[in-house]
């Protein structure tokens, strides 16, 4: 009987036998160019009880629709804490950033933000009205 040739498979591991090529692992959110966890969205969307089957594009759009939003909120919520001459984020201004911003704010109509406050508004017909007199005044040259 002839010699067996080698296969290319270890008998020991059952997998493929590296040939001196060492393989990076490299996570679904590199491979995404993602901040937010891949895998571990993968994971609760199995675990949880929304469907049978999860593809596998559905967690890498969801974490990056979820990356993108945070950005969002967080450089919002930046530019408020720089206008308050703060240099750290706190819930009042997630408030204001989400409230001032259309778009958010329809998202998160109904979320209470816990310490957040309000945002600041004066109904113009409780304003002091303006006389007339100033402004003819300012219009004669």
């Amino acid at each position: 009987m002839p010699p067996k040739k080698a296969t290319g498979k270890s008998k020991i591991g059952g997998g493929k036998v590296n040939r001196g090529e060492d393989v990076k692992n490299v996570s679904r959110s590199t491979k995404a160019g993602l901040q937010f966890p891949v895998s571990r969205i993968h994971r609760m969307l199995r675990k949880s009880n929304y469907t049978k089957r999860v593809g596998s594009g559905a967690p890498v759009y969801l974490a990056a629709v979820l990356e993108y939003l945070a950005a969002e909120i967080l450089e919002l919520a930046g530019n408020a804490a720089r206008d308050n001459k703060k240099r750290r984020i706190n819930p009042r201004h997630l408030q204001l950033a989400i409230r001032n911003d259309e778009e958010l704010s329809k998202l998160l109509g109904d979320v209470i933000i816990s310490e957040g406050g309000v945002v600041p508004f004066i109904n113009p017909a409780l304003l002091p009205a303006k006389s007339k007199k100033h402004s003819l005044e300012s219009q004669e040259v």
